[in-house]
């Protein structure tokens, strides 16, 4: 089965109320979410999204992707739902929007990091949703650090 046949799958899975899961692939959610360690686990998101949930949503081109919501605009489109939604990775420093409601088609509810079970509740997922999603300027400044000093201590 191609990626495009197996998102498509996992999307009327969580559309209709049930949980998925799936291995990570790609680094557009490092560092808090690797590829090939980490799983996440999303269902139909709520009516009501707010900003640092993490979304998988497809694009106009039909990609399947997963971010973080970064900024929620009012918009004049009448829809059932009257929001522009602008998203980032956790490894990038270009927003992307808007992306509206009918395009976002799950919410990740938790995920098994280092293998672990996280909720957004958790410190780490936290700090990703709330503090980081505002450190786009200095994101990569800081990981090119971290990884000189991670190598230094081994």
């Amino acid at each position: 089965m191609d990626s495009q046949e197996y998102f498509e799958l996992l999307k009327e899975i969580a559309a209709q109320g049930r949980e998925c899961h799936m291995l990570i692939t790609g680094n557009s959610m490092a560092p808090f979410l690797y590829h090939e360690r980490d799983t996440v686990y999303f269902t139909k998101p709520p009516v009501r999204l707010k900003i640092g949930d993490i979304v998988f949503f497809q694009r106009t081109n039909g990609q399947f992707v997963m971010h973080r919501i970064r900024r929620i605009v009012p918009t004049q489109r009448r829809t059932e739902d009257c929001f522009e939604y602008y998203l980032v990775g956790d490894n990038q420093t270009e927003i992307e929007g808007p992306i509206y409601k009918e395009q976002i088609f799950a919410k990740i509810t938790r995920v098994k990091r280092k293998g672990k079970i996280l909720y957004p509740h958790n410190p780490c997922w936290f700090f990703f949703a709330h503090i980081w999603i505002y450190m786009i300027p200095v994101r990569h400044p800081l990981m090119q650090l971290y990884g000189r000093l991670a190598s230094f201590f081994k």
